[in-house]
């Protein structure tokens, strides 16, 4: 048994069981979808939270808490392939890449992982990335996952015999938990905000290393073609997931109670096993 999951046994068709085999690797299984969050919506529900609660959300947890309460409620999306064999995780995670200044003012990328829990909503979601972006955001600060990788690279050789030998370990499931925690790539989802730096939306690949089974790609605002409104906005979601961990109609399902939360967003304060999200 794997420290991060159980492999699925039960509930599985011959085809399902099938197809990571006839896949063995996410690049053969990659598909791509493109989703559009009304701008208007979102943006209001967030100054109606900071004017009645005096939160300031981001529109990345927003996102973030759509995703994990709709996970909630479709926990197959929360599965991952490693030898060809389908694994359900047991826990929630999401990584993303951000942006801070280091000690010469020089704007430099980090990597960090934010770990959800049951009793989390949208609330909550935004503290624990707020908490997470602060403390990394610091110039002299590094956290774990910076420190291995100055550490690995420092020494001639040794990157490619960390990585071979996490990858042999993973692949017959010996991986450290630890290790699993540390690395950005076993996660229950990747997701990057290009609309921070003004720029596109992306199609952008799911990681071979590590479990990254879906990622999530929000861009910068565009025109609202589907009303033709001048001063109507769209939020672009591109998404790249690996079909082996659900069927097709799964992911339907998945996404169907995904865009219900956008278009209410209060419904995120609430219990999603619980909330009626018609």
């Amino acid at each position: 048994m794997r420290a991060d999951g159980r492999k699925v046994r039960k509930g599985l068709s011959a085809i399902e069981r099938a197809i990571p085999y006839i896949m063995p690797k996410r690049v053969d299984a990659q598909n791509y979808v493109t989703e559009y969050v009304d701008e208007e919506v979102i943006r209001g529900y967030i100054r109606e939270v900071r004017r009645v609660k005096g939160v300031r959300l981001s529109r990345m947890a927003v996102l973030i808490a759509a995703y994990y309460l709709s996970a909630r409620r479709h926990p197959y999306i929360n599965r991952f392939v490693v030898n060809s064999r389908i694994y359900q995780r047991n826990h929630f995670c999401v990584s993303f890449v951000m942006l801070k200044s280091d000690t010469n003012g020089k704007g430099v990328q980090t990597t960090v992982k934010v770990f959800l829990e049951p009793g989390d909503n949208v609330f909550t979601i935004n503290e624990k990335i707020s908490a997470l972006i602060e403390e990394n955001s610091r110039p002299v600060n590094q956290n774990n996952t910076d420190k291995f990788a100055a550490f690995m690279f420092s020494i001639p050789l040794l990157p490619k015999l960390v990585l071979g030998l996490a990858r042999l370990l993973d692949h017959f499931g010996l991986l450290p938990r630890f290790v699993i925690d540390l690395s950005p790539f076993h996660t229950s989802m990747f997701i990057t905000n290009l609309a921070s730096i003004q720029t596109s939306s992306i199609y952008h690949h799911i990681y071979e290393f590590g479990t990254t089974s879906v990622f999530v790609s929000m861009g910068k605002s565009v025109p609202n073609f589907l009303t033709g409104e001048l001063k109507s906005k769209l939020i672009p979601i591109k998404v790249v997931m690996d079909e082996r961990i659900c069927t097709g109609h799964d992911y339907a399902m998945f996404y169907k109670t995904m865009r219900r939360f956008l278009k209410n967003p209060a419904l995120l304060e609430e219990d999603p096993l619980l909330v009626s999200v018609k």
